[in-house]
């Protein structure tokens, strides 16, 4: 928790604080300090997310509660993922059509060999902590930190193809012995 409150307050700096660690970097552009490169993201572990870097058209479909069975279209939304630093983090900014807003800022510990990201959305009052790390397959799984959702949850980033990606999100009621799909998207490019 503590590498992502001090990674959040790195983010939202004030320019006079960032002025007094270094009296030009405030002043120059932001090409400059490097926030406007994608190469960081897109080399070595930061390239498990990087790859997703750009602007996406989402399509989303849930789950009915009532049978179980039956797939019920969303109303899709934009899905942007940019890279922070040129390889300090990768930030996403989740925009459902019609809904709220949410972020992502996504930093790769080497330390754990893992993915510490914080979760935060106009619907959620306070930060989600969530681990992700790559699977054998290239799937990038992700597991609720805190706070522990019940029933648990998991989402799985699928590797990209060129026509875009896929996303799952599912629960478990048995202590996560067994997973089931309860919401999915597809991501097109912009």
């Amino acid at each position: 928790m503590k590498i992502i409150a001090v990674a959040l307050a790195a983010i939202t700096f004030s320019p006079a604080a960032l002025h007094a660690q270094d009296a030009d970097v405030a002043e120059r552009p932001l090409a400059a300090v490097g926030m406007d490169k994608d190469e960081g993201c897109l080399t070595g572990p930061m390239a498990q997310f990087g790859r997703y870097l750009g602007d996406w058209d989402i399509a989303d479909e849930q789950l009915s509660r009532e049978d179980g069975k039956t797939w019920t279209q969303g109303a899709g939304a934009r899905w942007n993922f940019t890279c922070v630093g040129n390889g300090t983090a990768i930030q996403d900014f989740w925009m459902p059509n019609g809904g709220s807003f949410g972020t992502n800022l996504r930093m790769y510990d080497e330390d754990k060999d893992s993915w510490d990201i914080a979760w935060v959305s106009a619907l959620t009052p306070a930060m989600a902590h969530i681990g992700a790390k790559m699977d054998d397959d290239g799937k990038i799984v992700m597991h609720s930190i805190a706070p522990k959702p019940n029933p648990a949850r998991r989402i799985t980033f699928f590797p990209p193809t060129k026509s875009g990606w896929d996303w799952t999100l599912e629960i478990s009621t048995d202590g996560e012995k067994t997973w089931r799909t309860v919401y999915r998207i597809t991501a097109t490019p912009r």
